[in-house]
């Protein structure tokens, strides 16, 4: 039997409805696949920016020198500032601050500073604390000293002396030195204080 005519119109708008139904979408290029993608992408940048840029501190600082102390020609180029310190009722020798700056982590100058001493009376003392919007680290030692400057002989021990110190966590940190006999750098200590305290950015 011959297909009517309008069974041949039927088939054929059937097929033209199939062939015009829009296809399924790729579920790799769903809109809700990648949207999220593209919105967390700058985060994490953002992020680690902020972080190590908060992780560096300023490049220079300032501070006050206390009225007391006098201040020194550097014996070496690696010194910024040197200052003398009085020496105390009884004590022979006078006190040395130096300022320097130089690379290196904090625990590890800590360590380089503790073992300039032997027979060290009691632990290393350290102590974080803020200025303003600077970290700086406390140290304190005491012991027989026994540094020399890099490259030369090393000095004669020196009983019953310390070590007051402060690192300040710049780009590159600072580090501020005062070492003299142990009753001198106790004397001193509260105008050390009053230094760490006047620090501040440039």
């Amino acid at each position: 039997m011959k297909p009517s005519l309008s069974h041949c119109l039927l088939a054929t708008a059937l097929v033209l409805a199939a062939c015009e139904k829009t296809p399924e979408p790729d579920p790799t290029s769903s809109p809700s696949t990648s949207k999220p993608a593209q919105s967390a992408a700058p985060a994490p940048a953002g992020g680690a920016t902020a972080t190590a840029a908060a992780a560096t501190g300023p490049a220079d600082i300032a501070w006050d020198v206390p009225a007391a102390w006098e201040r020194m020609e550097n014996p070496s180029p690696m010194r910024k500032a040197t200052y003398k310190i009085p020496k105390a009722a009884g004590d022979k020798d006078d006190g040395d601050m130096s300022v320097s700056q130089a690379g290196g982590g904090i625990d590890a100058n800590v360590k380089r500073w503790e073992q300039q001493f032997t027979d060290r009376a009691g632990e290393t003392k350290t102590e974080t604390k803020k200025v303003g919007d600077l970290e700086v680290t406390i140290v304190e030692v005491k012991g027989t000293f026994a540094s020399g400057m890099p490259g030369m002989p090393a000095a004669e021990p020196k009983k019953s002396w310390a070590l007051l110190g402060a690192i300040v966590n710049t780009k590159t940190p600072y580090f501020f030195k005062l070492t003299g006999p142990d009753k001198t750098v106790t004397a001193a200590r509260a105008d050390f204080d009053k230094l760490v305290n006047s620090l501040r950015a440039k």
